[in-house]
């Protein structure tokens, strides 16, 4: 059994026959399609599926296409919307593009042309989520090299970063050219791990965009320990491992049971350190400790 999931079409309209012959059209075409006849039924539907396109008729009663167009855009802002209108006066379908329509199409609707609109829609929506997942994953640590390895351009994060660690070098991004070029010549599936700053780098091959390569530049996280919080705090030793396991969300049983001792001497370890921080409960004892350990 095939378990993929086919592009899913929320059809809006308070039209029955309208909502039939897109229905059967959609479904001819290999997507899914969900219906609705009304904007808060659309709400209801996009509060729990996120559909790949919204096509939504631009004239019901109540809600109006418009408003609920609106609303859409506040649960699903990366979605396309096509309005369908039989309206034909530029200020309607200028209206419709301000409440956050894409496109739109004229009633009596063409199916082939609906088709071929929510088709272009649909990868041009999976392009720019790709690329936004790109620059999340890689934590906007992004740039772009030429085959030579030569910097063709890079976020503000990347330029921060270099200029942190390259120090006495004037020219670093030269100093990286020479490494990454040969990189890219040799194997790429790998991560480019240099030391030729004053601290390590490690870069990361994303893809290749036309003439250009894309690369992100891998920050390692280093975990922080109970030491961490005795050193920025005024407690113990003791009181620096209770209050690092308080701020992963443990209770004072799974904390006796990690530390090995009694919930009851947790507490008493808890009381001191709320007076020694300034706070008067866990949760304001946690927060301080996530600061520092995130720091």
């Amino acid at each position: 059994m095939n378990s993929t999931i086919n592009n899913v079409v929320l059809v809006v309209d308070d039209s029955p026959e309208s909502l039939g012959m897109l229905n059967v059209a959609l479904n001819t075409a290999g997507y899914t399609a969900l219906v609705a006849l009304n904007g808060l039924q659309a709400l209801s539907i996009a509060e729990k599926v996120t559909p790949d396109v919204i096509l939504l008729d631009a004239i019901m009663p109540e809600l109006d296409g418009f408003e609920t167009c609106k609303r859409l855009k506040v649960l699903l802002p990366n979605t396309p919307i096509i309005f369908m209108t039989g309206l034909t006066d530029v200020e309607d379908v200028v209206k419709g593009f301000a409440a956050g329509g894409i496109d739109y199409v004229t009633k009596p609707i063409s199916p082939d042309e609906v088709l071929a609109r929510i088709k272009s829609h649909i990868q041009t929506a999976k392009l720019a989520l790709s690329a936004q997942q790109a620059l999340d994953h890689a934590g906007k640590n992004v740039f772009c090299v030429s085959s030579q390895g030569m910097l063709a351009w890079a976020t503000p994060q990347v330029h921060q970063i270099i200029d942190d660690i390259s120090q006495q070098d004037t020219t670093p991004w030269a100093t990286l050219a020479q490494a990454i070029s040969q990189w890219l010549i040799i194997d790429h599936s790998q991560p480019l791990r240099l030391n030729v700053f004053s601290q390590p780098i490690e870069i990361v091959y994303d893809r290749q965009q036309d003439n250009l390569h894309q690369l992100h530049i891998h920050e390692s996280k280093i975990d922080k320990s109970p030491a961490d919080l005795k050193k920025a705090l005024p407690i113990t030793k003791r009181e620096s491992e209770v209050l690092y396991w308080v701020s992963h969300g443990k209770t004072n049983w799974e904390i006796s049971q990690i530390l090995e001792m009694s919930p009851r001497t947790v507490n008493k370890h808890l009381e001191q350190l709320f007076k020694k921080i300034g706070v008067d409960n866990r949760t304001a004892a946690a927060a301080i400790s996530i600061r520092i350990l995130e720091s």
